[in-house]
């Protein structure tokens, strides 16, 4: 375990925190899967290229700064040769 999960697992601890960070958790996975793909050499020039959209709004997505549509997210996956799964857990 690492040091910053064993930090996230002592804050989880605090209902407070624990429902901020369950209501960002959906940002949170945008943002890595972003990281994920500049990881695997995507830029975000071809990124924005691939989606048509704005290096503004890809630089909101990256922030947790946007709320995007299923439209916009099936356009990222798609955009970094993933395909958009969507659960109700």
């Amino acid at each position: 375990m690492t040091n910053f999960e064993e930090f996230l697992a002592e804050q989880m601890q605090d209902d407070e925190f624990r429902k901020e960070y369950e209501e960002l958790e959906p940002h949170f996975v945008i943002v890595q899967a972003i990281i994920n793909a500049y990881n695997a050499g995507m830029t975000k020039e071809r990124l924005v290229a691939k989606m048509g959209i704005s290096e503004k709004y890809i630089s909101q997505l990256e922030n947790a700064n946007a709320n995007p549509s299923v439209k916009t997210l099936k356009k990222l996956a798609t955009a970094m040769g993933k395909t958009l799964k969507i659960s109700f857990v």
